[in-house]
């Protein structure tokens, strides 16, 4: 998935084996991930898409007043947070710490793989063979009969 403010950039989902470049876009403040070969073009991660960087991973500091943080792995899962707040960046990495960097944080530049998308499920295909099982319902409850009530009586 592309970031909400890259919406109006040129894009194209990703393929395992794609070499990415971290990179901002005119028009745009947000960093995402471009095509090395098409440096115009966003590349959109799915959730569960993992990375590989060629080098350790550098990003901003929350505050602009630190020096720029370094993350010690090479390998990182893309994920989506803050998905409840529509106005926020919600495409971040993840790394085997568990530490999470949102993606337009990272440094320009960085080199990534990708080593793998995430699994999807076969399409559900109708198969009219299956018949599903009957449903039954429990037994009726039988009435209840109260010991202080004397029996009714027919006349």
């Amino acid at each position: 998935m592309c970031d909400y403010s890259l919406h109006h950039v040129a894009s194209r989902p990703a393929k395992a084996g794609d070499k990415l470049i971290s990179k901002s876009f005119s028009g745009s403040v947000t960093r995402g991930f471009g095509d090395a070969m098409d440096p115009a073009t966003a590349v959109c991660l799915r959730p569960g898409t993992e990375l590989a960087f060629e080098q350790d991973v550098e990003f901003e500091p929350r505050l602009l007043l630190w020096r720029r943080r370094r993350v010690p792995y090479r390998v990182a899962r893309f994920r989506q947070i803050d998905m409840d707040r529509p106005s926020t960046h919600h495409d971040a990495l993840e790394f085997p710490n568990g530490q999470v960097v949102l993606l337009t944080r990272l440094l320009e530049g960085q080199v990534a793989t990708v080593l793998q998308m995430p699994a999807t499920m076969p399409p559900a295909r109708e198969d009219r063979t299956h018949v599903a099982p009957e449903v039954v319902a429990p037994p009726p409850r039988p009435a209840i009969r109260r010991w202080w009530r004397a029996p009714e009586t027919v006349r």
